[in-house]
């Protein structure tokens, strides 16, 4: 299979093929263990320098032999992906309150974003949604049960809520934080008047939680009856 073909919008998900081909040499390596050098070096060196030939590198072999397991570079970051989402488990059980556990969930998933920042470039990928994300999915809908809205409501946050994660998570690996520090404001009067006025206490939670927990309740309550 050529890998133009591979990386069709028609292309066999990884998932539904065997883990590898049935010719040639027995295998050397698992799928698994290419997923994992391929992460490693993900990690350590940027999305960009995991290609087919850096990650058999990695594993001591040649590229040509890491088509045995995968068609493509496409079907590597699918599996990085769904392996990366696999470590929001184990999920937590809902002890009466969804809302609390949602948020946490929302907590671990920044915490996966920052220990691999390449996972904010293919985490959207529509050929990327695996075993473990269709988990995540089943999980969050599980823990949902008690919140009387209909289903896509509950999907849509759920996607929402992964969305303004990224959001927080892209904003912690940028580089510096964003300043006025040194700009003349003179021409901004509302900016000016905004700065003089007193800041006021410290909310008693942060800003990931307050917006997290102002997404859930206002997309999944603001049309339901009862909530649990």
């Amino acid at each position: 299979m050529s890998d133009t073909a591979a990386s069709g919008p028609d292309r066999q998900p990884i998932w539904s093929r065997p883990e590898r081909g049935s010719r040639g040499p027995a295998p050397a390596h698992s799928r698994d263990a290419i997923v994992v050098a391929a992460i490693t070096l993900a990690d350590t060196e940027g999305l960009a320098a995991v290609s087919m030939r850096a990650v058999a590198a990695a594993l001591g072999t040649g590229a040509g032999s890491l088509y045995r397991y995968l068609s493509s570079r496409d079907d590597l970051l699918d599996l990085m992906t769904d392996r990366a989402v696999g470590e929001l488990r184990p999920y937590p059980q809902v002890e009466g309150d969804w809302l609390e556990t949602m948020v946490l969930l929302g907590r671990r998933q920044l915490a996966v974003f920052g220990a691999h920042p390449w996972l904010l470039d293919v985490i959207h990928r529509p050929s990327g949604i695996g075993p473990q994300s269709l988990a995540w999915f089943d999980n969050c809908i599980r823990i949902l049960e008690p919140v009387r809205c209909p289903v896509a409501a509950k999907f849509e946050t759920i996607a929402m809520m992964t969305g303004v994660v990224s959001l927080f998570a892209r904003r912690e690996s940028a580089a510096g934080a964003f300043s006025f520090a040194g700009v003349d404001l003179a021409a901004y009067p509302h900016l000016v008047a905004a700065f003089s006025q007193p800041s006021g206490p410290a909310p008693r939670a942060d800003l990931v939680e307050r917006t997290l927990r102002s997404l859930l309740t206002g997309l999944l309550l603001g049309d339901s009856t009862e909530a649990g």
